[in-house]
Protein backbone atom coordinates (compact mmCIF):
# COMPACT_ATOMS: atom_id res chain seq x y z
CA UNK A 1 0.00 0.00 0.00
CA UNK A 2 1.34 3.23 -0.92
CA UNK A 3 1.07 6.17 1.61
CA UNK A 4 0.57 9.71 -0.28
CA UNK A 5 2.54 12.20 1.21
CA UNK A 6 1.33 15.78 0.79
CA UNK A 7 3.70 17.75 -1.43
CA UNK A 8 4.85 20.73 0.90
CA UNK A 9 3.46 24.14 -0.10
CA UNK A 10 4.91 25.83 -3.10
CA UNK A 11 7.45 28.73 -2.11
CA UNK A 12 5.83 31.84 -2.12
CA UNK A 13 6.69 33.26 -5.88
CA UNK A 14 7.70 36.65 -6.73
CA UNK A 15 3.87 37.10 -9.48
CA UNK A 16 1.69 36.14 -5.92
CA UNK A 17 3.89 39.40 -3.62
CA UNK A 18 4.22 41.45 -7.09
CA UNK A 19 0.37 40.76 -7.22
CA UNK A 20 -0.24 41.40 -3.19
CA UNK A 21 1.84 44.52 -3.72
CA UNK A 22 -0.17 45.85 -6.95
CA UNK A 23 -3.33 45.40 -5.17
CA UNK A 24 -2.79 46.85 -1.39
CA UNK A 25 -1.49 49.88 -3.88
CA UNK A 26 -4.62 50.15 -6.31
CA UNK A 27 -6.89 49.82 -3.11
CA UNK A 28 -4.57 52.37 -0.88
CA UNK A 29 -4.25 54.94 -4.22
CA UNK A 30 -8.15 54.61 -5.01
CA UNK A 31 -9.51 55.21 -1.59
CA UNK A 32 -7.52 58.25 -1.26
CA UNK A 33 -8.45 59.12 -4.85
CA UNK A 34 -11.90 58.73 -4.32
CA UNK A 35 -12.06 60.14 -0.65
CA UNK A 36 -10.12 63.43 -2.11
CA UNK A 37 -12.97 64.21 -4.49
CA UNK A 38 -15.29 63.46 -1.98
CA UNK A 39 -14.05 66.23 0.28
CA UNK A 40 -13.58 69.02 -2.51
CA UNK A 41 -16.98 68.39 -3.39
CA UNK A 42 -18.82 68.48 -0.15
CA UNK A 43 -16.30 70.32 2.20
CA UNK A 44 -16.56 74.39 2.49
CA UNK A 45 -13.40 75.62 3.90
CA UNK A 46 -14.15 76.93 7.40
CA UNK A 47 -16.81 73.68 7.83
CA UNK A 48 -15.15 70.92 9.59
CA UNK A 49 -17.72 67.96 10.54
CA UNK A 50 -16.66 66.02 13.94
CA UNK A 51 -16.16 62.27 14.47
CA UNK A 52 -15.48 60.18 17.18
CA UNK A 53 -16.86 63.01 19.91
CA UNK A 54 -14.81 65.63 18.48
CA UNK A 55 -11.32 63.19 18.07
CA UNK A 56 -11.38 63.72 14.49
CA UNK A 57 -12.38 66.64 12.53
CA UNK A 58 -12.71 66.70 8.48
CA UNK A 59 -11.59 70.40 7.48
CA UNK A 60 -10.48 70.84 4.13
CA UNK A 61 -7.28 72.13 3.79
CA UNK A 62 -5.16 72.40 0.71
CA UNK A 63 -1.51 71.73 1.28
CA UNK A 64 1.48 73.31 -0.98
CA UNK A 65 4.34 71.26 0.93
CA UNK A 66 5.01 68.11 2.65
CA UNK A 67 3.87 66.55 5.79
CA UNK A 68 3.56 69.39 8.66
CA UNK A 69 3.71 71.94 6.40
CA UNK A 70 7.33 71.75 5.85
CA UNK A 71 8.91 73.11 2.52
CA UNK A 72 5.77 74.79 1.17
CA UNK A 73 6.40 75.93 -2.14
CA UNK A 74 8.58 73.09 -3.19
CA UNK A 75 5.82 70.99 -5.08
CA UNK A 76 8.52 69.99 -7.78
CA UNK A 77 11.15 68.72 -6.05
CA UNK A 78 8.24 66.23 -4.13
CA UNK A 79 6.73 65.38 -7.31
CA UNK A 80 10.59 64.26 -8.40
CA UNK A 81 10.65 62.47 -4.75
CA UNK A 82 7.65 60.60 -5.89
CA UNK A 83 8.52 59.60 -9.42
CA UNK A 84 11.66 58.21 -7.93
CA UNK A 85 10.01 56.26 -5.36
CA UNK A 86 7.68 54.62 -7.54
CA UNK A 87 10.99 53.50 -9.64
CA UNK A 88 12.27 52.08 -7.12
CA UNK A 89 9.32 49.97 -5.55
CA UNK A 90 8.44 48.88 -8.88
CA UNK A 91 12.30 48.13 -9.34
CA UNK A 92 12.20 45.85 -6.18
CA UNK A 93 9.38 44.16 -7.13
CA UNK A 94 10.85 41.42 -9.40
CA UNK A 95 12.80 40.06 -5.79
CA UNK A 96 10.11 40.83 -3.94
CA UNK A 97 9.01 37.34 -1.91
CA UNK A 98 7.96 38.43 1.91
CA UNK A 99 4.22 39.29 2.68
CA UNK A 100 4.99 42.08 4.63
CA UNK A 101 7.34 43.47 2.34
CA UNK A 102 4.87 43.25 -0.50
CA UNK A 103 2.46 44.98 2.35
CA UNK A 104 4.03 47.74 3.24
CA UNK A 105 5.49 48.70 -0.39
CA UNK A 106 1.82 48.21 -1.89
CA UNK A 107 0.84 50.68 1.00
CA UNK A 108 3.73 53.05 0.21
CA UNK A 109 3.07 53.06 -3.50
CA UNK A 110 -0.55 53.53 -3.01
CA UNK A 111 -0.13 56.52 -0.67
CA UNK A 112 2.67 58.05 -3.04
CA UNK A 113 0.42 57.56 -5.98
CA UNK A 114 -1.93 59.68 -4.47
CA UNK A 115 -0.34 62.33 -2.90
CA UNK A 116 1.53 62.54 -6.51
CA UNK A 117 -1.27 62.78 -8.39
CA UNK A 118 -2.30 66.08 -6.47
CA UNK A 119 0.83 67.33 -6.75
CA UNK A 120 0.69 67.05 -10.60
CA UNK A 121 -3.27 67.80 -11.76
CA UNK A 122 -4.45 69.57 -8.39
CA UNK A 123 -4.37 74.21 -8.28
CA UNK A 124 -2.65 76.13 -8.66
CA UNK A 125 -1.29 74.27 -11.75
CA UNK A 126 0.57 70.87 -13.32
CA UNK A 127 3.52 70.53 -10.71
CA UNK A 128 2.24 72.93 -8.50
CA UNK A 129 -0.55 71.67 -7.23
CA UNK A 130 -1.33 71.27 -3.69
CA UNK A 131 -1.62 68.05 -1.79
CA UNK A 132 -6.17 67.51 -0.82
CA UNK A 133 -5.47 67.32 3.29
CA UNK A 134 -8.52 66.53 5.40
CA UNK A 135 -8.66 64.44 8.47
CA UNK A 136 -7.64 66.84 11.36
CA UNK A 137 -7.27 65.31 14.88
CA UNK A 138 -8.13 66.93 18.56
CA UNK A 139 -9.45 69.85 16.52
CA UNK A 140 -10.89 71.65 13.71
CA UNK A 141 -8.76 73.28 10.77
CA UNK A 142 -5.08 71.14 12.22
CA UNK A 143 -5.08 73.39 14.70
CA UNK A 144 -3.05 70.92 17.41
CA UNK A 145 -1.68 68.23 14.92
CA UNK A 146 -1.04 68.93 10.93
CA UNK A 147 -4.51 67.82 8.87
CA UNK A 148 -3.43 64.28 6.71
CA UNK A 149 -5.27 62.52 4.26
CA UNK A 150 -5.57 58.65 3.12
CA UNK A 151 -2.62 58.61 1.02
CA UNK A 152 -0.31 59.78 3.84
CA UNK A 153 -1.78 57.34 6.39
CA UNK A 154 -1.03 54.65 3.94
CA UNK A 155 2.67 55.63 3.58
CA UNK A 156 3.22 55.69 7.37
CA UNK A 157 1.21 52.76 7.90
CA UNK A 158 3.89 51.19 4.68
CA UNK A 159 7.15 52.36 6.64
CA UNK A 160 5.93 51.15 9.65
CA UNK A 161 5.23 48.09 7.90
CA UNK A 162 8.98 47.60 6.65
CA UNK A 163 10.15 49.07 10.09
CA UNK A 164 8.64 46.07 11.50
CA UNK A 165 9.52 43.57 9.34
CA UNK A 166 13.13 44.93 8.88
CA UNK A 167 13.42 44.73 12.93
CA UNK A 168 11.98 41.10 12.66
CA UNK A 169 14.51 40.51 10.66
CA UNK A 170 12.75 39.80 7.37
CA UNK A 171 14.28 40.48 4.12
CA UNK A 172 12.85 41.30 0.87
CA UNK A 173 12.84 37.99 -0.81
CA UNK A 174 11.34 36.26 2.64
CA UNK A 175 14.17 35.03 4.36
CA UNK A 176 14.97 35.86 7.84
CA UNK A 177 18.59 37.44 9.11
CA UNK A 178 20.23 35.40 11.61
CA UNK A 179 21.39 38.04 14.17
Amino acid sequence: MTSSVPAPPAEPTARRRVGLLAGVALVAAVADIVSKVLVVEHLVPGDSPRFLGGLVYFSLIRNPGAAFGIASGMTFVFAIIAAVAIVAIVRMASRLRSVSWAVGLGLLLGGTIGNLGDRLFRAPGFLRGHVVDFVSVFGPDAKYFPAFNLADAAITLGVATLVVATLLGIDLDGRRKHH
